[in-house]
């Protein structure tokens, strides 16, 4: 069990609560046997001791002597129960005079002083108060032994009598008690944390059940169900638990399937639009040609349709894209490629060198899909060119990943007004407008989306920031310089293959800078 559980603090609830009982039943039961131990002893002894002064001590003539009181205690003892006796009185000169019966066990000055002034104090008769003199008692402690003490004085003389006592058996019996009394308390503590364990494993393993069923739900199980079995409250959380998922996985089951028909409609549009689209493409290529010799007033038409054609085919192909990402369709191709050679032939195929500062030394190679790298570069590059206008600066550098390995870290730095707050969190959304006024841009919206699927296929990420001051914005990709952590599937030459190279025939590049982000 480990700490901060349930289960222990259960058994520790239960435990406690079984020491407190068992301590103050304990406490209890020593405190009743105490007194009752103690009380039978004593009016037994105090008992024999009264019978003993009226019986013997009564005998004594007025004014006995030493000798005779020593007679009559050693006799009062020894008829007694178990106990010394010591008796005073005035003797025949005048003087006090004692008698006890062991002298070097109990003298007068083992009485106490207060038993003494009680003992000699005459009451006064009345008929609450029948006798003019009573029988005192006291517990004294004398050298770590226990004893009582008790005394008497005979009515209608001066004979005093006192009885020693030693407590030393009942002490040990009631030390046994104690020492049993505390042994039946650790039994009780002991039985109390087994009842513990039976008692959180009979009410916990419900909830064991229940918090493993909810983890198969997390991991996406959604047929993850608890059996149901009696009518008390952990029944009832189960049968809320089977129905919150039975109703979680008709949810999911209905938004799997409309985002599945969704994603089929998007995809079958596409494949359907490349048709046409391809016959659009040549009409437009032929008319661009002659476009020098088109009638001034058809010119401007023709420039506007081969533009939106070219930017139909960009979203065509953009959202094939997606839904091969989508569909979980999209593979690597993956190559030992050296960084700077790719950068600059991005650069060079789009007419880019003279408006970027390249900082890459030679030499820096990866593991990637030059492919996707050059997609992901051309969306960052681009959309830094169209919005943060001249300036923009491509530094690539390797960094010590935090997992172990190395990571390719390539920045692009422009020198705009910087990316809106409020439009950060958003960059790398799909169709995601910075301004409502502006529902149409010159991109498809799915440029910087289509770069980060890219940039996490190769299980890397790409981030976006301002730097300090407004002095424009920087976007960082950041990727496993010796491939993806987790191996993957190399392409198998189909349609992906073929759309991909049907694409670099016609020029395009593959997402292109689509104005994702507002500045």
């Amino acid at each position: 069990m480990r700490w901060g559980s349930l289960r222990l603090r259960l058994a520790l609830v239960f435990g406690a609560v079984a020491l407190t009982a068992a301590v103050s039943a304990s406490g209890i039961a020593y405190w009743i046997n105490r007194e009752a131990v103690l009380t039978r002893t004593q009016d037994a002894t105090l008992g024999d001791f009264r019978q003993q002064m009226q019986s013997r001590a009564a005998d004594l003539p007025v004014r006995p002597s030493a000798s005779e009181l020593r007679d009559t205690a050693r006799q009062m003892a020894a008829d007694g129960t178990a106990y010394d006796v010591l008796l005073t009185a005035t003797g025949k000169d005048g003087r006090p005079v004692d008698g006890a019966s062991d002298p070097g066990a109990f003298t007068l000055s083992d009485v106490p002083a207060s038993l003494r002034s009680a003992v000699g104090e005459k009451q006064r008769v009345s008929a609450a108060n029948k006798y003019p003199y009573h029988l005192f008692w006291q517990r004294v402690d004398r050298d770590g032994t226990p004893y009582l003490v008790g005394g008497a004085h005979i009515d209608g003389g001066d004979l005093t009598g006192y009885l020693f006592k030693s407590l030393a058996q009942e002490r040990a019996d009631l030390d046994s008690l104690a020492w049993s009394l505390g042994i039946a308390a650790v039994i009780a503590l002991v039985g109390a944390a087994l009842i513990a364990q039976v008692a959180a494993r009979t009410v916990l393993k419900p909830v064991q059940r229940l918090g493993e069923a909810a983890r198969r739900l997390g991991e996406g199980r959604f047929e993850t169900r608890l059996r149901v079995t009696g009518t008390d409250e952990l029944a009832d959380l189960s049968r809320t638990f089977n129905n919150a998922a039975a109703s979680l996985q008709k949810k999911v089951e209905d938004m799997s399937a409309r985002e599945e028909s969704s994603r089929r409609f998007v995809a079958d549009m596409s494949h359907e639009l490349r048709t046409p689209l391809t016959a659009l493409t040549a009409v437009t290529e032929v008319l661009e040609e002659e476009a020098d010799n088109l009638d001034p007033m058809i010119a401007p038409a023709v420039t506007l349709v081969v533009s939106e054609t070219r930017r139909l085919g960009d979203l065509v192909e953009n959202l094939m894209e997606v839904t091969r990402f989508d569909a979980g369709t999209a593979r690597l191709v993956l190559d030992e490629v050296d960084v700077a050679d790719q950068v600059t032939a991005c650069l060079d195929a789009r007419a880019w060198l003279d408006a970027v500062e390249l900082d890459a030394e030679r030499g820096i190679v990866a593991r990637l899909d030059p492919r996707r790298l050059d997609v992901i570069l051309a969306n960052l590059i681009g959309n830094a060119l169209k919005h943060g206008g001249a300036g923009v600066r491509v530094s690539v550098r390797t960094e010590q990943a935090a997992e172990g390995g190395e990571d390719l870290v390539i920045a692009v730095r422009d020198h705009g007004p910087g990316i809106p707050d409020e439009v950060l969190p958003h960059v790398f959304d799909r169709f995601y407008k910075a301004s409502a006024s502006r529902p149409r841009s010159d991109g498809s919206g799915l440029g910087l989306s289509i770069a980060m699927e890219n940039a996490h296929i190769h299980g890397g990420t790409i981030s976006a920031s301002n730097v300090g001051g407004g002095d424009g914005a920087m976007f960082v990709l950041r990727l496993p310089r010796g491939g993806p952590r987790e191996p993957e599937e190399p392409e198998e030459p189909g349609e992906d293959a073929r759309d991909g190279a049907g694409r670099q025939e016609h020029g395009e590049d593959d997402g292109g800078t689509d104005g994702d982000r507002e500045r």
